[in-house]
């Protein structure tokens, strides 16, 4: 007898639980296919936000690195400091050379001023030789009417012709002297202009070799999150390595979703979006289409498909479609990139 109502019991459990278990399979199935006829549905979507790299400008081994995994960061913050030693000993050096060029700067106004005394003593010889060439000249004139007069003999004119002509060379020799002099004074000042452009050059080297050493402290370009940790202190880095990935929590975070080509000729800018991200399946985020992309998505692949073939077979293709979320920021902080998320695009 207890056995006969035992059997009952579980019959009727068992028939109650395939009615509910039926009723809850029409239910899901009538939502499931009222949201089918309803809304153009993915689930091939990923929130997506801007990663920006934190890389070494300069190369070095690190000395320090001041944050963790997934960590929280302001603008300035500090993330990684390389050794500096040897920039600077570069500075130093940088500057030990500006300075040399700077100390000739002194030497050449001295040779410059020299000069110009010298070109001074040279202009007053050239006007006692001038002088002296215009008497002997004279000179020269007179006993040549005199020889003609046969006033006088002729050894006395040749040796007054001869002392013109030495005159003349002592003119010509102190005239000669004197462009040397103001050529060599020209010379001073382009070299005066040389070391000028020399100086202007090492104080940009030294500039540089400064700046070099700023670089060594990295610090966050603005708020954010760090990522993973991927440098360890001691390693050496080069020029340009990504040190870490920032996330900038002021940008927006949006929401690439993947539709088949078929499903979005009625698809349109600014059209209304629900999203659901699998982290979050009660709650529910809303956004717009932003953009539709101009090409397939396996166009952008690194070998795309050609089907220019003779065993072509047809294959739906999906475009990517770019969704603005309009939640607030509160709301979209819950939301990280890469989170999976199923999108629905209610249908004109």
């Amino acid at each position: 007898m207890d056995k006969n109502r035992t059997d009952k019991i579980i019959v009727t459990l068992t028939k109650w639980f395939g009615i509910a278990l039926l009723t809850a399979m029409l239910i899901w199935g009538a939502v499931y296919f009222l949201k089918a006829h309803r809304y153009e549905q993915t689930n091939d979507a990923q929130v997506d936000a801007y990663l920006s790299p934190v890389n070494a400008k300069v190369g070095g081994y690190i000395r320090r690195i001041y944050y963790k995994d997934n960590q929280q960061v302001k603008r300035g913050d500090t993330l990684v400091v390389i050794e500096m030693d040897e920039y600077g000993l570069k500075r130093n050096a940088a500057a030990a050379e500006l300075m040399g060029s700077h100390a000739k700067l002194p030497i050449l106004a001295a040779n410059e001023e020299t000069q110009i005394k010298s070109i001074g003593v040279i202009k007053a010889q050239l006007t006692g030789a001038k002088a002296k060439l215009n008497q002997q000249q004279r000179e020269f004139d007179r006993y040549k009417k005199l020889l003609a007069d046969e006033s006088a003999t002729q050894q006395k004119f040749e040796n007054i012709s001869t002392s013109l002509t030495i005159t003349q060379s002592d003119y010509d020799q102190a005239k000669a002297s004197l462009q040397v002099a103001e050529s060599k004074l020209n010379d001073l000042k382009v070299q005066r202009n040389a070391i000028t452009a020399e100086i202007k050059i090492k104080e940009a080297l030294l500039e540089r070799q400064e700046l070099d050493i700023k670089y060594t402290v990295i610090t966050a370009p603005f708020d954010g999150q760090i990522g993973k940790k991927t440098i360890q202190e001691g390693q050496l880095i080069q020029p340009g390595q990504t040190l870490a990935f920032l996330v900038n929590q002021t940008e927006e975070k949006w929401v690439m979703a993947n539709f088949k080509e078929t499903q979005i000729g009625n698809f349109r800018i600014g059209q209304s979006v629900s999203i659901e991200v699998d982290a979050s399946p009660n709650e529910k985020f809303s956004g717009v289409i932003e953009s539709l992309s101009p090409t397939t998505g396996s166009r952008y692949s690194l070998l795309p498909p050609d089907n220019a073939t003779g065993n072509f077979i047809k294959i739906i293709q999906r475009i990517p479609v770019r969704i603005k979320l309009t939640d607030t920021p509160e709301k979209l902080a819950k939301l990280s990139a890469g989170m999976n998320a199923n999108v629905y695009i209610l249908k004109d």
